[in-house]
């Protein structure tokens, strides 16, 4: 909108031109039926912005098919900015190509030069095509479900898909993601819809809807030892799970969800009972500890410390955590003064583990959260496939 544009035009005034740049993306429409790029709507954006007394430094230019070099010139003479600076945006399998396509086109040479940094310094992309080649080239695939109940909107889980793929790629294994909608195995049942998974990942959320079916898909996976991930809400469907089907408290539920259940077995954090809820969520970044010979110590390299990325509300009740060890449960991560479960697993499952942090928010492409790593090497082996 207008009050952004003028922001941006009065920051290269108060800056000075060798202080800011300005790129502009811009769409190239290929019309199949006269097999042409159209640059009008191009020359039509850039001219309006120079209205206002925006001249853009650089066009990256959205485009299905590759730009010429005659389109490229006549870019750069209606749109005043030189042809080396018409950046051709085309469209690739993968996102991660993007930067090398940039690169290739001059992007990062042109930007340094620009602003004065690093000129003539070649960026090594070594491992970053390595990264590329693997997500491309990965033949051996598996096949991940997400229960949750937002995946109508796919982007809702946007870290947790690109944190999937980084653990994919470390393992070279192309990942499948089957989005399950929770309600829909209330419905139909997790063997219907859950079947062809080599994993089940639930990941966070809030509120009752659609829990009885991730309650479901978590018994699914830990009989049918399919390799099971639980982040944050994910973990505590497998505390619910089970506390009603291994330890025998049938009506064992959250009192997030039912706040007079006779085995709130999750429950508010110690000393929040009585707060305004506004004030009890647990942001941020914590530490914990790791129990020596888990799966947790092992997936962290055998370390006995972690941090990690936190933002839950409810934690797993200390009132049954004898009860839940007693029966086969193991709490293999703790918060440092040992109050607050933040890892349980399953001994003698495949992969059978829940967090109560957000890996996904420390996981990168060339360095998977340890993890999202794991889980997709259980699934590999759960595919069929041999650990590397």
């Amino acid at each position: 909108s207008l009050p952004f544009l003028e922001a941006i035009r009065q920051f290269r005034y108060d800056m000075g031109p060798e202080s800011v740049l300005h790129i502009h993306v811009t769409l190239i429409p290929f019309i199949k039926a006269s097999e042409e790029l159209k640059t009008k709507p191009t020359q039509h954006s850039v001219m309006k912005l120079r209205e206002i007394g925006i001249q853009p430094d650089i066009l990256l230019c959205r485009t299905e098919m590759p730009l010429s070099d005659e389109a490229k010139r006549k870019i750069s003479l209606f749109c005043n900015v030189p042809p080396s600076a018409v950046i051709e945006a085309i469209d690739v399998e993968s996102i991660y190509e993007v930067p090398l396509k940039f690169n290739a086109e001059g992007l990062d040479g042109i930007i340094a030069g620009r602003l004065g940094m690093g000129q003539g310094r070649e960026p090594d992309l070594s491992i970053w095509r390595e990264f590329v080649r693997k997500v491309k080239e990965s033949t051996v695939t598996a096949d991940i479900a997400i229960v949750g109940k937002y995946v109508n909107l796919k982007e809702s889980y946007k870290s947790l898909s690109e944190a999937l793929v980084h653990g994919g790629t470390a393992n070279e294994v192309k990942v499948n993601l089957q989005y399950v909608d929770s309600e829909e195995i209330e419905r139909r049942g997790a063997p219907a819809l859950l079947s062809q998974a080599h994993g089940i990942l639930i990941p966070g959320g809030f509120g009752g809807r659609g829990i009885e079916g991730k309650i479901e898909a978590v018994q699914y996976a830990r009989k049918s030892l399919v390799p099971f991930f639980g982040i944050c809400l994910g973990m505590q469907c497998a505390i619910i799970e089970y506390a009603r089907n291994v330890c025998g408290l049938a009506s064992a539920n959250s009192a997030e969800f039912r706040e007079d259940s006779p085995f709130p077995v999750v429950a508010l954090m110690p000393g929040q009972e009585n707060v305004n809820k506004g004030g009890t969520m647990r942001l941020g970044s914590y530490p914990g500890i790791l129990r020596p010979g888990s799966l947790a110590s092992e997936v962290y390299g055998g370390a006995v410390r972690f941090e990690e990325r936190h933002r839950h509300r409810y934690e797993v009740n200390n009132a049954f955590r004898e009860t839940l060890e007693e029966n086969g449960l193991r709490f293999s991560g703790l918060s440092p003064d040992e109050r607050l479960v933040e890892m349980a697993e399953l001994p003698g499952h495949p992969f059978f583990l829940g967090c109560q942090f957000h890996p996904e928010f420390k996981s990168a492409p060339y360095a998977p959260h340890p993890i999202f790593r794991a889980f997709i090497a259980a699934a590999k082996k759960a595919s069929g496939e041999l650990f590397n």
